[in-house]
């Protein structure tokens, strides 16, 4: 059996669309399709109903999935075994599908990449943003290796988590606000912070749910007024306008704080948010994804 077969009949499974898991695979659709086709027939079944919306597997889909899936998994760690038979020592190679939230993506990932470029070069480094609903059903069907969850608490029977690093968090607005002028001997109580604007960062972002929760509980009266946005990059435009307040990870804003864009709200204590590196608990943990779990904790603080 061709093994490319195989391959794009998964990549179709997890996008369930053609044309995307087209673009994943560096190939063009009558190519995925006629893969897809192709595999149909030689199993005698068939793989996926067509509905206007997209492709979704069939029960037969579902089983074959799992073994394609074992099979895949299989392969890889035949090229890895083959790449350093005999003891070579040769270098490590391979690929590696990584998630996590806009907050990790855009602050601490690009430098783990960039490090794990220079000391591994043959291994390539999928990166994807992802909440960690997304990134959990990810894992478990086999599309991603590791993901990164900002998350105090998780409990998965299948997933394994390990905590990484603290991710510290910081309340901001523009210096022109006026809770950026009050001092750091007086902050601003809970009740006062629950009456200003805020943008926060989408719905599912753990940190933000458990501020919104405070925000809430110490209201009196109307709620405070909330906006959230899937990127950080709109809440920080909008605090830097002087529109409100946003909660974020100081990694995020650091340059903005230092060159004096944005200033850190003198308010009720913060607790840093964990960083959890997860992993199916029955996925083989190839040289190359054994090598970007080593590099990761480089990048956080401890």
């Amino acid at each position: 059996m061709d093994i490319r077969l195989l391959r794009t009949f998964a990549t179709v499974a997890q996008t369930e669309n053609l044309t995307a898991a087209a673009e994943r695979l560096h190939l063009v659709q009558s190519t995925v399709t006629a893969h897809v086709q192709a595999l149909e027939k030689e199993l005698d079944l068939r793989l996926f109903d067509r509905l206007p919306r997209g492709v979704v597997l069939t029960g037969a889909g579902r089983v074959v999935l799992a073994q394609a899936e074992a099979v895949l998994e299989a392969e890889s760690r035949l090229r890895a075994v083959a790449a350093s038979a005999g003891g070579t020592g040769g270098p490590v190679t391979g690929r590696v599908v990584l998630a996590a939230g806009e907050t990790l993506v855009s602050a601490r990932l690009p430098g783990v990449i960039a490090a794990l470029r220079r000391s591994h070069p043959g291994i390539e480094v999928d990166l994807r943003t992802m909440g960690t609903a997304t990134a959990v059903a990810a894992l478990r069907t086999g599309e991603l290796d590791l993901a990164l969850l900002l998350e105090d608490e998780v409990a998965f029977r299948d997933i394994e988590c390990t905590p990484l690093a603290h991710e510290p968090l910081v309340l901001v607005c523009s210096p022109e606000h006026p809770v950026a002028r009050r001092a750091t001997d007086s902050p601003t109580e809970w009740a006062e912070l629950a009456r200003e604007d805020y943008f926060l960062h989408e719905q599912g972002c753990s940190y933000s749910d458990h501020f919104i929760e405070r925000l809430l509980a110490a209201a009196e009266g109307e709620p405070p007024r909330i906006t959230r946005f899937g990127s950080l990059e709109a809440a920080r435009s909008c605090v830097a306008a002087g529109l409100g307040l946003s909660l974020l990870a100081r990694a995020n804003v650091a340059d903005a704080l230092a060159a004096g864009r944005l200033a850190q709200v003198a308010g009720p204590q913060l607790t840093d948010v964990t960083v959890q590196l997860a992993r199916h608990r029955r996925r083989w943990l190839s040289p190359a994804v054994a090598a970007l779990t080593t590099e990761l904790p480089h990048h956080f603080p401890h």
